[in-house]
This record gives C-alpha cells, sequence and structure tokens, in this order.
C-alpha cells in the first residue's frame, strides 16, 4: 500500500514537473519570438504590416494555452530580452500598444467573452498606446510626429469637401479630430483583425478563442453549425 502511494506521488511529481518545464519553454520561446518580431518591425524597412499584426498573437496564444500567470511572464521576459538588446527606451515601447493589448486579449479569450468587449476594449488600448508611443519617439527624434498623422487627416478632409463640395474650410480643431478618427479606425480595424487571425490559427495549435457574434459571421467567414 506505502508503496503504490509513493508510485502515485513519484507520478504525480513527474506529470506536475513535466508540464512547469514545457510551460517555461513556451514562455520563453514565445517571448523571445515576440521580441524578434518587435526588433523586425522597428529595424526593417519592409513587412511592417504583417509585423504588427503578429505582434500581440505569441503572448495572447501563451496566454490563452497556459493561464493568465504564463502570460505576466511572458510579457515581463519580453521586456528584460529588449531592453537588454534595444535599451532602456525603445525596449518598453512594446508594450504600447502591443504588450498591454496582448495581455487583454489573452484575458479575454481565457475568460470566453463577447468580441464586442474585447474588440472595443482592445480597439481603446491600442489607441492609447499609438499615441503613447508618438509622444516618445517624438521626444527621441526630436520632431512633433504627430504632424505627419494630422497632415494626412487634413488631406482627407480637403478631398473629401472637394468632392462633395462642401461649404466648409476646416479649422484646427476639425483636423485633429479627423486624425484622432484614423487612429481609432485603424485600431478597430486591426484588433478585428488579430481576432479573425486567431480565431483561424489558433485552434490548430491547441487553444481556441470564443465564436464570433452573428453579426461578423459574413465578415470572419465562419458558418455557425
Amino acid at each position: 500500500m506505502k508503496k503504490l502511494i509513493k508510485d502515485n506521488t513519484s507520478t504525480l511529481s513527474t506529470s506536475v514537473a513535466r508540464e512547469q518545464s514545457i510551460r517555461l519553454v513556451e514562455t520563453a520561446y514565445l517571448a523571445a519570438a515576440t521580441a524578434l518580431i518587435w526588433i523586425a518591425l522597428y529595424y526593417l524597412p519592409v513587412g511592417g504590416a504583417f509585423f504588427r499584426l503578429a505582434l500581440p498573437l505569441p503572448l495572447a496564444l501563451l496566454q490563452v494555452r497556459r493561464g493568465h500567470q504564463a502570460g505576466l511572464e511572458g510579457v515581463s521576459l519580453l521586456i528584460m530580452l529588449l531592453i537588454v538588446l534595444m535599451g532602456p527606451i525603445r525596449g518598453p515601447l512594446v508594450l504600447f500598444p502591443y504588450g498591454f493589448l496582448s495581455l487583454w486579449l489573452g484575458w479575454s479569450w481565457c475568460r470566453k467573452l463577447s468580441w464586442w468587449l474585447s474588440w472595443s476594449v482592445g480597439a481603446f488600448l491600442g489607441t492609447i498606446g499609438f499615441l503613447i508611443r508618438v509622444l516618445f519617439l517624438s521626444i527621441l527624434v526630436g520632431e512633433n510626429l504627430w504632424v505627419v498623422i494630422t497632415r494626412a487627416a487634413s488631406a482627407l478632409l480637403e478631398r473629401i469637401i472637394d468632392i462633395f463640395n462642401l461649404p466648409l474650410i476646416p479649422d484646427m480643431a476639425l483636423i485633429q479630430l479627423a486624425a484622432l478618427s484614423l487612429v481609432v479606425i485603424q485600431e478597430l480595424i486591426f484588433v478585428l483583425t488579430l481576432h479573425a487571425v486567431a480565431f483561424w490559427v489558433f485552434p490548430r495549435l491547441s487553444a481556441s478563442i470564443p465564436h464570433p457574434p452573428r453579426l461578423l459571421n459574413g465578415l470572419i467567414g465562419w458558418e455557425p453549425t
């Protein structure tokens, strides 16, 4: 009897140790993969859209597969790696918005929250993170990078006014509002695309996220059975 209990205890300990080892290995690999994607996004002149789309997914996948603690460990390891490789300023910029976005999406997908909630809060986090990153990069390069976005918004407003022959002269407040709207729309599209990619890919990696709401079935390409 004692031998049987000892064997069972030994088997359980081995199983727990194996599970912890797998979690540590996955955390290390996915954090390193995210760090490489961030470095590629930061330094390579091509593939920016692909790298940006791929950035939040590895750590979100880690959290869906291994739990919230593993997700936090992955983000912490990512920041330490990037501080070593890129310095104490450029490295932590990955948090805005990609690090926080991966934590939020992983947590909401673990909890099986509605897409409407995870999408809207994710877009909010993405917008705030984008603005913080623009602020920090403006300080780094010594120029106001927000001007680039306001110029794009001004050109878009002028185009719309010309097309519809509107009796309107855009002032600075309207241009700033249009620039912020462009950022919000960009983040809405970005976070929805993350949901779609995760919905298609994660089940093949022994993870899953909630099904999309009916309104988005046609857009995501999923037909309920």
